[in-house]
């Protein structure tokens, strides 16, 4: 590899020597730089060659203008990628055709091997058909293996097979909370030739929340499988040196708010200013008492603001959070001395240039809903019954509106007499948002706007201890008052790992969620990506039949 900018130097960590490229050497147009494009720019110096990566790349992210239209086209070259099954499996079909086709050319089919790290989760094939009881767990397991015996014998195959190809098996966790929990390095530790290298952890994943590893200052984002298949074989992926802007934080959350309404109030300001095709990065002293749990929150979100990615620096809570997941000690100190070295530690006051700096004063957060149209919308909680009524009004008026226009061409096919016009039935016509329902023995009434699935899912919320076990504590109140799920609701906890239910069980809040129907019924991507598996006939065919109406 070329050293143009001449930064290959060695840093002491633990009493051995890591060969790595400074950026101190570099001036104040490196220090000035983004968290983001730090990283970035590291990456360009390690993988310089000529052809993929040249000297002038490397001095147009150095001449970076935070306000100028992107325009410099670079190579970015992942440590590693992390895919889950659905887009994952193709991509290891591919690596086993190549491998076909090497034997037919008479070569060695052994040397068809990924040359970055792969590891593959397998948590978006299961469904929640067993529910609302102690047995939902086991029973969609056991489906998920029967549906998907082929895939699965595949992928143990493939993990056998290849060299630098991990795979986490079903009913384990969902990918990027593994991820956040297990896989991520923060910074690779490598040996090569008898010589150790330090470099950041860097990734791409097939997985659009792929982003939740930002929050732990790893810079990574969500691709399709072509291109994560492109960069599992070396191949370095093509982008625009991106606008960066900065969030600043301060305060602190105020007591009774969570990290859901957090990301919700982000999402809302980011949404409104504009991000997409934008890294955005997090600053502020409000960093030093917002968790780990609340960054990756935040960070997981970037699909819903638009940008590419949503990244926290590395500092304290970093190493923290690290030390609780049982990183090794070792592990920990090189990441401390790195980061430091390279200036990707957060110190009080940083502000490095930005293309648009924001500011969110966290004591200002409020209680908050999501929807209830779209995810990413937020609802201040105390305005939620009047926006809802508004919905669910606008709802009935539009069905209304496509009755009477439906009964007006009936009328006029069947020769009926005068068409039905709109402002001549509506005020007489009943609301058809009503069912009568039998049910488990029970007789009730199912009407619009009625929750029928409520889901404690894997992508966001289960992901951080604090608003799990929130909810537990919500059950267990709930439980005390003698409040019930309502029949009809179809109720499903998806833990995103199995330390969620490690620690609600140690909490002593498992038996409360389940007293109210929410059971395990698996780890992985359930609800969000319609593995909620089917409601109950009754309640389905009392939904769709009224909706026909």
């Amino acid at each position: 590899m070329n050293n143009s900018f001449d930064t290959q130097q060695q840093i002491t960590v633990n009493g051995e020597q890591f060969h790595i490229h400074s950026l101190k050497g570099l001036g104040d147009k490196a220090k000035q730089l983004p968290f983001s494009l730090k990283i970035l720019l590291e990456n360009l110096l390690r993988n310089e060659d000529g052809v993929n990566i040249k000297e002038q790349d490397i001095q147009a992210l150095l001449d970076w203008d935070p306000q100028a239209k992107p325009s410099s086209e670079v190579a970015f070259t992942p440590a590693r990628v992390v895919m889950q099954d659905f887009t994952g499996v193709p991509a290891i079909v591919d690596l086993a055709a190549m491998r076909d086709a090497m034997e037919k050319l008479g070569g060695d089919p052994a040397k068809i091997n990924p040359l970055s790290p792969a590891e593959l989760v397998i948590d978006h094939s299961v469904q929640v058909d067993g529910y609302g009881n102690a047995a939902a767990f086991n029973l969609n397991s056991k489906l998920e293996y029967e549906r998907n015996q082929e895939r699965y014998e595949f992928l143990r195959w493939g993990q056998t097979a290849f060299d630098n190809l991990k795979v986490v098996p079903p009913a384990t966790g969902i990918v990027h909370q593994v991820n956040l929990e297990y896989l991520a390095r923060v910074v690779f530790n490598e040996e090569r030739n008898g010589k150790k290298f330090a470099y950041p952890d860097t990734l791409v994943g097939t997985d659009s929340h792929t982003t939740m590893i930002n929050g732990l200052g790893v810079l990574g984002w969500g691709v399709g499988g072509i291109e994560a298949e492109a960069a599992m074989l070396g191949q370095p992926i093509s982008l625009l040196i991106p606008q960066v802007v900065g969030v600043k934080l301060s305060g602190r959350l105020p007591e009774g708010t969570t990290a859901t309404d957090l990301v919700l109030t982000v999402t809302e300001m980011l949404r409104s200013h504009g991000v997409v095709g934008k890294f955005v990065e997090f600053y502020g002293d409000g960093l030093a008492d917002l968790p780990l749990a609340d960054r990756a929150t935040i960070a997981n979100m970037a699909p819903e603001y638009g940008a590419t990615c949503g990244i926290f620096p590395i500092d304290d809570e970093t190493i923290n959070y690290l030390r609780l997941t049982n990183r090794d000690e070792q592990q920990l100190n090189l990441i401390e001395d790195y980061a430091k070295h390279q200036g990707l530690w957060r110190n009080d006051g940083d502000e490095a240039n930005y293309t648009d700096k924001l500011e969110l004063k966290l004591n200002d957060v409020v209680p908050s809903l999501a929807g209830p149209k779209r995810p990413q919308d937020r609802i201040a909680l105390d305005k939620a019954g009047d926006i809802i009524r508004d919905h669910l009004k606008g709802f009935q008026d539009e069905r209304m509106t496509r009755q009477n226009k439906s009964s007006e061409e009936q009328a006029r096919i069947e020769g009926e007499g005068p068409a039905i016009h709109p402002d001549e039935s509506v005020d007489e016509a009943p609301i058809k948002g009503a069912a009568v329902v039998n049910f488990k023995g029970q007789e009730f009434e199912l009407n619009d706007g009625a929750c029928v699935i409520a889901a404690i899912t894997s992508c966001t919320n289960t992901s951080n201890p604090s608003v799990i076990l929130a909810a537990g504590l919500v059950a267990q109140k709930a439980k005390q008052l003698g409040i019930n799920v309502k029949p009809w609701v179809k109720t499903s906890l998806a833990p995103g790992s199995k330390v969620v239910t490690d620690y609600l069980e140690k909490a002593g809040l498992m038996d409360d969620l389940e007293s109210l129907g929410f059971n395990l019924v698996g780890y992985g991507c359930t609800t969000c990506i319609g593995n909620s598996g089917p409601l109950a006939n009754e309640i389905s065919d009392a939904s769709k039949n009224t909706n026909s109406s």
